[in-house]
């Protein structure tokens, strides 16, 4: 049975379940970031998942990348699947700008993370609530 991590839920606001993933944002308003988890119990690459879940990932990843590049008008999207730290498969999706605090480096550890506030909050969900909901293609 799929369990979310409990760091990632300690870490991130959940906007989304699409057909394979968990769509999430992490809670840290320097930077756009969010996070595609499959939900597919005790995995932790990408090459665990099967063809069609590894379709259905490509596809929402590509979903995720265009809007939310669209949505905060990015420079450059930065996409991850780390695991060092938790080793849960999850895919970061960062939006980067030459003026954020970490540019041009990686966001970890930069600064302190800080919390978004209700108002920010509510404003990325408003913007997101449109291309959130559109129907993904689902390979199962």
């Amino acid at each position: 049975m799929f369990e979310l991590d409990e760091r990632l839920a300690k870490d991130t606001i959940k906007l989304a379940s699409w057909p394979l993933c968990e769509v999430l944002l992490m809670n840290d308003r320097h930077y756009p970031w969010f996070i595609l988890v499959p939900r597919v119990p005790q995995i932790s690459e990408l090459y665990h998942l099967d063809a069609e879940q590894q379709k259905q990932f490509q596809e929402e990843s590509n979903r995720l990348s265009m809007h939310i590049m669209k949505q905060f008008a990015g420079y450059k999207l930065n996409v991850a699947a780390l695991g060092n730290v938790v080793r849960q498969l999850h895919i970061h999706h960062i939006v980067r700008f030459e003026s954020d605090v970490a540019w041009p480096g990686p966001v970890w550890g930069k600064v302190p993370s800080e919390p978004y506030t209700e108002e920010e909050l509510a404003s990325i969900q408003s913007g997101a609530k449109a291309w959130l909901s559109l129907p993904l293609f689902s390979a199962r």
